[in-house]
């Protein structure tokens, strides 16, 4: 392993100058403290009475062949992560984020968060039997960080240094201060070093990994087949927080090439559970004899983590995006009402933002004080609509050829000195009003060539570029696009990433997640806020000042979700009717005899 970054000291019986922490703790919050109380009994979305036994069936569409969920190469087994490994901490979906201890039994975090300290449980083990100790924790970050994912790489390398005074303790340092890094460390997979010894990480494989999680590996067959059987000497079934989790004996998931077979086991009884992403085909295809009879219950669970942000971004690189007149134009010239009608059987609802359905979304919502401090007293040169939240996306009569809102558009075009002649947007130099949108699916194909139809009403010419997945990856990492379809998963405690999506420095370092081009000081200003936010209240300010700056921006065409989960289940497998903020959760349910 490489130790340059920092070094393992195993100190047994040595006392380390360590700086002074709070009390040891149950728990940690990235803001304020977190909800649960020392003697919590179960969290709150499960039960803990909740029978156990039986086994959940899956139909998933895809191929596998590794068991090794934290590496580039190969293609992981669905869920093996899930099933098999345990973290030093657990997440309580209930609350924005806060985390509870799980292979640790306590954490202390020193007030500036630069030094903080796991104590592990004495009685977690891994599926061999074997403790579960510092030196497997330290071994597991240092594997991570140099052989895993680049995330980890990313995260694990702001640590100063580790430390090791005996077999259940682990003290880590950092330098920068970064306030949400206990908590990513808190959230690291741990695995037995012992078992690890003479294996590549880095090698895609279907030799499992030993962990401490409630599953170990059972029937593997490649593209077809994985089950997870529960561990019957599992060390962690009577600690709370797993209390009214993992309640099957066995989970399976079967491989089918598509999902319309997927979706015909689900009917057949072959799988037991379906989440479905299509649309329509929730909305028309469930009405086979198991729906009416009962023996299958259709569910929407929602969720309350900001919806996905995705759309059309513009690339404001290049010159004919720079104007925000003529994005917000194209903004308006979108027509979602007739895509949600002909494209998805009216199942979605508009995205607002980039924090859109959530209590961290600005719509709707005044700049208070304190985001006026990030954006500027005198609101930073912003609309009096982004700054009352009074602006709406606007809302077309369906047609895809709305005329009042094409008004409009043409209207905003003029103003930033495009004109239409002989049928065609031009500008004061002649030039034609044309770019291209490259894009890989099928479904983000059927969203441009509709926008594309609207925008040839307008002399607007929006050539399709349809490409395969490592062209498409190799024009997002050096920003050679005018446009393309893009997607940032938010949660309700975004924060340090913020940076990659929407930094400054994104504008020209290759590989960020900047694709719209964005470099404003103010959302560098507001990110920075959030990240060292010590209040919810400073959180959110920063959060939705982020937000703000971001809609004001116009710098994509906003798409659509459900705001939730479409949930399909036969009755023989139920569950707690309160579910975590980000929707439906599977391990969570169990089965009635």
């Amino acid at each position: 392993m490489n130790h340059k970054k920092f070094v393992a000291v195993a100190l047994l019986g040595t006392v380390l100058a360590i700086p002074a922490a709070a009390a040891p703790s149950h728990g940690i919050a990235m803001q304020g403290e977190p909800a649960l109380p020392a003697d919590f009994k179960n969290l709150p979305y499960t039960n803990p009475d909740a029978p156990q036994g039986g086994e959940l069936r899956q139909a998933v569409v895809g191929t596998f062949d590794s068991l090794n969920p934290f590496i580039v190469k190969g293609n992981v087994a669905k869920d093996v992560r899930t099933f098999t490994f345990e973290n030093l901490m657990g997440r309580n979906g209930a609350e924005p984020f806060s985390l509870y201890c799980w292979l640790c039994e306590t954490i202390d975090v020193s007030d500036d968060r630069q030094t903080f300290t796991f104590k592990l449980r004495p009685e977690a083990k891994f599926s061999d039997g074997s403790p579960v100790t510092a030196a497997d924790v330290v071994f597991s970050l240092e594997t991570l960080r140099d052989h895993g994912r680049p995330n980890f790489k990313n995260s694990y390398g702001k640590l100063k240094s580790v430390e090791t005074p005996d077999e259940r303790t682990i003290t880590f340092k950092q330098e920068a201060g970064d306030r949400e890094l206990p908590l990513i460390i808190g959230l690291m997979p741990v695995f037995s070093k012992k078992a690890m010894e003479g294996r590549n990480f880095e090698e895609a494989s279907l030799q499992p990994i030993i962990a401490s999680g409630p599953y170990i590996v059972g029937d593997v067959k490649p593209d077809e087949v994985i089950t997870y059987k529960r561990n019957p000497n599992w060390w962690g079934k009577d600690i709370a927080f797993n209390k009214g989790l993992w309640n099957f004996d066995v989970v399976r998931f079967d491989y089918y090439r598509d999902n319309n077979a997927a979706f015909e086991a689900f009917k057949k009884g072959e799988a037991h559970v379906r989440m479905e992403s299509d649309p329509t085909r929730w909305a028309t295809a469930y009405d086979f004899p198991a729906v009416a009879e009962g023996k299958v219950i259709k569910e929407f669970v929602e969720q309350k983590t900001p919806a996905p942000a995705t759309g059309f971004a513009f690339n404001t690189r290049r010159k004919i995006f720079e104007d925000v007149r003529v994005r917000e134009a194209l903004v308006m010239a979108f027509d979602f009402e007739w895509a949600n009608a002909n494209l998805f059987s009216n199942q979605f609802k508009r995205t607002y933002g980039y924090f859109g359905g959530s209590a961290l979304s600005s719509e709707g919502k005044a700049a208070s004080p304190g985001e006026l401090a990030i954006i500027g007293a005198d609101g930073g040169g912003l609309r009096k609509d982004y700054l009352d939240g009074s602006y709406k996306l606007p809302v077309s009569d369906g047609s895809g050829l709305d005329r009042k809102i094409l008004r409009k558009v043409v209207g905003l075009l003029k103003d930033a000195g495009w004109e239409i002649k002989d049928g065609k947007m031009m500008n004061t130099a002649g030039e034609p009003f044309a770019f291209a949108v490259t894009l890989q699916t099928d479904e983000q194909q059927k969203m441009a060539l509709h926008y594309q139809r609207t925008l040839q009403q307008i002399g607007i010419a929006m050539e399709i570029k349809k490409v395969d997945a490592a062209q498409f990856s190799a024009v997002q990492k050096t920003y050679d696009y005018d446009m393309i379809p893009v997607a940032w998963f938010n949660s309700l405690s975004p924060g340090s990433e913020q940076k990659l999506y929407f930094g400054s420095d994104g504008k020209t370092k290759e590989g960020t997640r900047n694709y719209p081009g964005i470099a404003d000081p103010k959302i560098d200003a507001a990110v920075e806020a959030m990240v060292r936010a010590t209040t919810r209240e400073t959180f959110e300010d920063a959060v939705r000042a982020e937000d703000r700056l971001l809609v004001s921006g116009q710098y994509i065409v906003p798409f659509y979700s459900a705001g939730g989960h479409w949930v399909a289940r036969w009755s023989y497998i139920d569950g707690p009717d309160a579910q975590p903020v980000t929707g439906f959760e599977a391990t969570a349910l169990w089965h009635n005899k």
